[in-house]
């Protein structure tokens, strides 16, 4: 019997995510202390409660603002107490109610409630058309769901009244906890039911797009079983028949070269998992060609395989010997690292930098070092490299990934201990994409090396028996840490008497050969080569050399053809009628001694020449005016003789005001060439001093050397260049610092026996030397 409804006092119980509607049965299993109170005091009265859930079902005990202010006044039909110290009830919806106020119980939540009373129970028209819909759209979707038996629709079918109706069918539906609390605080029962009708229709289009994702994921499982199947019945198939085409032989073959590669235990362990990964993996997914690369390249890189040295040094040297003439710095290194090895049998590989100009034949070199070894050679160029990516290669993830250069180049190899040339390592550059120099620190330190990991490979890769030859034109542009790896070996470039023999014994012939051109076709005289050195090219090389021979071959070919000439002879005329005018000229030495005029010798890229520098002066207030295109020391050379003929005017016998009375120009011909170095110094101050004092620069005497203010003469550098270029120009005479006394012993003897070579310290002893009488 249901109680009257008027405002009361009523025990609480909160409910941890469920919700009871009026006209709902159930049971309930209870386990909290307070709510277990509320329960024995509720039988002990008039056996109902207060059912409103709480809006967090973690909460333990929950406060007044985290439970719902309208639930449902329930009656309990049966309470029975389990060992295991719950309670477990059997209770009835009975009718809406809102609390008012809580009140304070220690021993369980109490409560003051009105009830609420239903706006419409009598049944209209209108809600009985509302009813006829709701239950046909509940049958549709009893058909597709299976969370409703046709026992509960029946019992749905069964009821009259719509607001109980409308609360059975809520408490049937599978509702969120939020959406169920707002159906039960509608009092208003055509509310309810209109709200009711768009759930189930939001519920119907659920059901039908689940209905339709179901079907298509049972398609898809059905076809990959499908597939499946037929996979493992073909390889069935395959063995019984002993085929070995394909997916099936195509593993067994990829398994037996993983086996024959002799790869380190960790990579064979990588690559048979990677390819039972390829064999499982249909043949059209996209992973399954990038899995086949990476397997391929496990497999063609050497791992253990290495070709055996000719530890032979006297062949070595004949080889080096045949192949370039002179540097002999560099062979020397060769063979002292060929000699240890056989001492040893066993030395990290190092790593050589031959640096110097272009075409003096540093990548030939290497090869030259490859081939006297008996090594595998491998080239890379570096020149305008500027992505990490290069050196350690692209992670898998990528498209079309790749392995870096050094990985690439160990299999081009296919052995362990190649000659690694790695071309104009100082032209590689950095961005956004990396430091492909930073790179290179872990592939060139013999520390480090033996490990080098590669992205794409993955697997640690030992680089330690390669060894390493770079080559660079400019060292200073090669950072720090790289350059502190490489032992430099410095080729400055080729004498005019090396020049000659190189193209006579090498490039002479070659391109002879390369052009068809017989011994008995053309002669070539040595004044020939030697005005085609001096006058049609300028370099510290032989590249340039070597073109202006293939033009003499082109046209004497072409004279042969025509008939003009049966035998070509060269001679110096001969070469200038087919080369034209010639397109250099060397600085020569001065026919007759001059004032305010010397010679300086300068060290250029194309190797030495020689820099005449001249000194005018003229009436006027003291002006200094450097002219000839020159860099910040070079004018700063020319401030620091000026100031120091000032400070020393006395001695040097000038007037203590020249500088008061006379302006001065000093001009460096060739004007539109950029120059700039320390050691025009003393050329300089020398040019001053003839030009102020009036006393002669002897002309077959050139000079090199840093001037500072106190008149300390200061060591340069590329002695030998310069001293090349004085002896091509005919100077008899040399001025250098006494602290390049070191460096006479790089300068051909050929070059050295020619030269008088005096060493100065101080400017006055370069004045003793170089300056002669009033003229």
């Amino acid at each position: 019997m249901v109680a009257e409804k008027t405002k009361r006092r009523i025990p609480l119980l909160p409910l941890r995510g469920l919700l009871v509607f009026p006209s709902m049965v159930l049971h309930l299993d209870v386990g909290r202390a307070k709510s277990v109170q509320a329960l024995e005091f509720a039988m002990n009265e008039d056996e109902e409660i207060l059912l409103s859930t709480q809006k967090e079902i973690s909460i333990d005990e929950p406060t007044e603002d985290e439970i719902y202010s309208i639930g449902t006044i329930a009656k309990i039909k049966q309470l029975l107490k389990l060992p295991n110290g719950t309670v477990r009830i059997h209770v009835e919806g009975l009718y809406r109610a809102e609390i008012e106020q809580y009140v304070e119980n220690a021993e369980f939540l109490e409560v003051d409630i009105s009830p609420l009373t239903e706006e419409q129970k009598e049944r209209t028209t209108e809600t009985q058309a509302i009813m006829r819909s709701l239950l046909e759209m509940f049958e549709q979707y009893t058909k597709v769901s299976k969370k409703v038996s046709q026992e509960t629709l029946a019992t749905v079918s069964d009821i009259t009244e719509p607001h109980r109706f409308a609360d059975v069918l809520a408490s049937n539906l599978p509702l969120k906890l939020a959406e169920k609390q707002e159906l039960l605080e509608m009092n208003n029962v055509v509310e309810r039911l209109l709200h009711l009708i768009d759930i189930l229709n939001n519920e119907q289009e659920v059901l039908g797009l689940e209905k339709k994702i179901g079907q298509r994921v049972k398609k898809s499982m059905e076809k990959t079983q499908k597939e499946y199947y037929l996979r493992e019945q073909m390889k069935a198939i395959q063995k019984e028949l002993g085929d070995r085409e394909g997916r099936g032989g195509e593993v067994a073959t990829l398994r037996e070269k993983i086996e024959e590669a002799e790869m380190p235990e960790s990579v064979e362990e990588k690559a048979l998992k990677e390819l039972d990964r390829y064999e499982k993996m249909p043949a059209n997914s996209a992973e399954s060609s990038v899995l086949r690369n990476y397997i391929e390249w496990l497999i063609q890189l050497p791992w253990v395989y290495e070709t055996e040295d000719q530890l032979d040094v006297n062949r070595a040297e004949e080889i080096l010997n045949e192949d370039h003439y002179g540097l002999e710095k560099v062979k020397e290194r060769v063979l002292e690292y060929l000699a240890v090895q056989q001492l040893t049998n066993e030395l990290k590989g190092p790593i050589l930098c031959l640096s110097g100009p272009p075409g003096v034949g540093k990548t030939s070199l290497a090869r030259s070092i490859a081939r006297s070894l008996d090594r595998e050679f491998v080239r890379i160029s570096l020149g305008g490299v500027r992505d990490e990516a290069e050196i350690r290669g692209h992670r898998r993830t990528y498209v079309g990934a790749m392995p870096g250069r050094m990985i690439q180049g160990m299999k081009k190899a296919g052995s362990i201990n190649p000659v690694f040339l790695l071309d104009e390592i100082d032209k590689m550059a950095n961005d956004f994409r990396g430091d492909p120099s930073s790179a290179l620190l872990e592939v060139l330190d013999p520390e480090q090396n033996h490990n080098f990991s590669d992205h794409y490979i993955e697997e640690p890769y030992d680089l330690s028996k390669v060894m390493f030859v770079t080559t660079a034109n400019n060292i200073a542009t090669i950072p720090g840490p790289l350059r502190d790896r490489m032992e430099m070996i410095h080729i400055a470039g080729y004498t005019e008497v090396e020049k000659m023999q190189i193209a006579k014994n090498y490039l002479l012939p070659k391109q002879m050969k390369d052009h068809g051109i017989k011994k008995s076709m053309m002669q070539v005289k040595d004044e020939a080569i030697q005005k085609v050195i001096r006058y049609y090219t300028r370099e510290a090389g032989v590249r340039n050399l070597e073109r202006q021979l293939a033009t003499l071959c082109r046209k004497a070919a072409k004279m042969i053809v025509t008939g003009t000439k049966k035998r070509v002879i060269l001679t110096a005329k001969t070469v200038e009628d087919m080369l034209g005018k010639p397109r250099f000229r060397y600085g020569q030495a001065e026919e007759e001694d001059q004032v305010g005029a010397a010679t300086g010798l300068a060290y250029t890229s194309a190797g030495g020449d020689t820099l005449s520098i001249e000194v005018s002066l003229a009436r006027g207030k003291g002006k200094l005016t450097l002219t000839g295109k020159l860099g910040d020391v070079m004018k700063e050379s020319a401030q620091a003789a000026f100031s120091y003929i000032r400070a020393r005017s006395k001695e040097l016998e000038i007037e203590p005001d020249f500088h008061e009375k006379n302006d001065i120009h000093i001009h460096v011909p060739e004007g539109a060439t950029p120059k700039d170095g320390p050691s025009a110094g003393i050329t300089m101050a020398t040019a001053l001093i003839s030009a102020l004092t009036g006393r002669v620069v002897k002309k077959e005497v050139g000079m090199t050397g840093e001037i500072t203010l106190r008149g300390r003469v200061l060591p340069i550098g590329g002695l030998k260049e310069k001293s090349m270029s004085a002896h091509r120009a005919g100077l008899k005479t040399i001025i250098i610092p006494k602290d390049n006394e070191k460096d006479l012993e790089d300068v051909p003897e050929s070059v050295r026996e020619d030269l008088n070579y005096i060493l100065v310290g101080h400017l006055d002893d370069v004045l003793k030397h170089a300056l002669g009488e009033k003229k």
